[in-house]
């Protein structure tokens, strides 16, 4: 694939793990928060990439950019992560070119998603795009990806019933709540992490259990305010939070930290506890299993949830995909478009030169030659060759890159400008 001042050595690819094949675990060690994503960046203009986005979040760590070789992406996440080559090999994917675009718009539109129908990632896309571009690391080919990716995503959402109904990650822990917790309305709940997961649990708890006991805190208190002052909660200082789990009857984990902050150690408890960890990694230790009277579900277990709203949402799947398909077609249109124009625009440059030195031929040897009658003549010519060849290239049948070869090989068109 050759895109944006590329070597035709050079593809586009996506590498990373998802919950299809990484557990929890695996994840956590490859996920990246804000600094380690900065840090990606930075190494890849270290390194001569030009361009690639990086996108982490609770379910996946995917890198989409351009590279000579996969493992040129796979280093800089192993390198700013907590992961091994060797893990991310058993638990990883690598797709190139066609199938790299197609798994970027199952991502973006929902299809891919842990819980189907979950558009959380879009807007980490957009968010990813947006860092990339701060730090020119992104190239107009994953520009118009993105930008037709946000386009399909929306016309699955306008279209399709594909995210009908309210489930996605948060509120399957609301709902794991409603149906594990008796007598919920008189629980103390605390929600521990006001990042977009806690935000859209503690909206989803509050709108859904009629609960006025919830508790928010945070690392920083001004965040944990700012989400509280729109259901008018209670907030407390992070350094409060070992005297306010042993009052909670259900505790939500949803933080950013890159180690756990919650372990048997804080748990000093005369009640059943039901912790919620909805963070990756883990933020809740795994020795609270050693405690009796503790339940541990991690959003892994939710997204196993099936209720009818889910078995509605399959039933869109192939409304969805139709959409796809028009959006990758149009996609594939456009990057064929932008692979062919440089040597069409040469073919022609190279029949300008030919129509030149005939005319110039011709107007020594012909008495009265018409100058302007002959340049009329030879343009319209030129143009009717260029579209046949600019036709043949659009059409989807043709393989491309071998026909802008032998365009370029027959008229002898030497590194056409890109």
């Amino acid at each position: 694939m050759d895109h944006n001042n590329m070597s035709r050595h050079q593809y586009f690819y996506a590498v990373g793990l998802s919950y299809r094949k990484a557990d929890a675990e695996t994840r956590g060690k490859f996920s990246l928060d804000a600094a380690g994503k900065e840090a990606v960046l930075q190494q890849a203009k270290q390194e001569g990439i030009t361009s690639l986005i990086v996108t982490s979040t609770c379910n996946r760590t995917e890198i989409y950019g351009f590279a000579q070789h996969p493992f040129q992406l796979i280093k800089l996440l192993c390198d700013n992560s907590r992961g091994s080559v060797e893990e991310f090999q058993r638990a990883a994917f690598v797709y190139k070119n066609n199938e790299a675009i197609n798994h970027v718009f199952r991502v973006g539109t929902g299809l891919d998603s842990q819980i189907l129908g979950d558009f959380e990632i879009i807007s980490q896309i957009k968010l990813s795009f947006t860092e990339s571009k701060n730090h020119g690391l992104a190239n107009n080919f994953i520009e118009r990806l993105v930008n037709s990716v946000i386009q399909a995503s929306k016309r699955v959402k306008n279209e399709t019933e594909l995210s009908s109904g309210a489930t996605s990650v948060s509120f399957a822990s609301v709902q794991y709540i409603m149906n594990n917790v008796q007598d919920l309305q008189n629980k103390n709940i605390l929600l521990f992490g006001t990042g977009k997961i806690g935000r859209n649990t503690c909206e989803n708890l509050v709108k859904h259990t009629k609960n006025d006991h919830i508790v928010l805190i945070n690392r920083t208190r001004e965040k944990a305010e700012k989400v509280a002052g729109k259901f008018n909660l209670v907030v407390k200082d992070y350094d409060l939070l070992p005297l306010e789990v042993p009052k909670a009857d259900v505790l939500v984990v949803a933080t950013g930290a890159q180690m756990p902050t919650i372990d048997k150690d804080i748990l000093v408890l005369d009640k059943p506890l039901l912790i919620l960890d909805l963070s990756v990694p883990k933020n809740v230790h795994a020795n609270v299993l050693d405690l009796p009277n503790v339940t541990v579900i991690h959003l892994d277990d939710l997204s196993k949830i099936t209720d009818s709203t889910l078995e509605n949402r399959k039933l869109h799947i192939p409304a969805a995909e139709a959409i796809i398909e028009e959006a990758l077609e149009e996609f594939t249109d456009w990057t064929n478009a932008r692979k062919f124009a440089p040597t069409i625009n040469a073919l022609k440059e190279k029949l300008n030169t030919i129509k030149d030195n005939e005319l110039n031929f011709q107007r020594k040897k012909i008495t009265n030659f018409d100058e302007e009658q002959a340049e009329i003549i030879s343009q319209r010519i030129i143009h009717k060759i260029t579209t046949h060849f600019a036709n043949h290239l659009k059409d989807r049948d043709t393989m491309v890159d071998e026909s802008i070869e032998w365009i370029e090989k027959v008229f002898r068109i030497e590194n056409p400008v890109k």
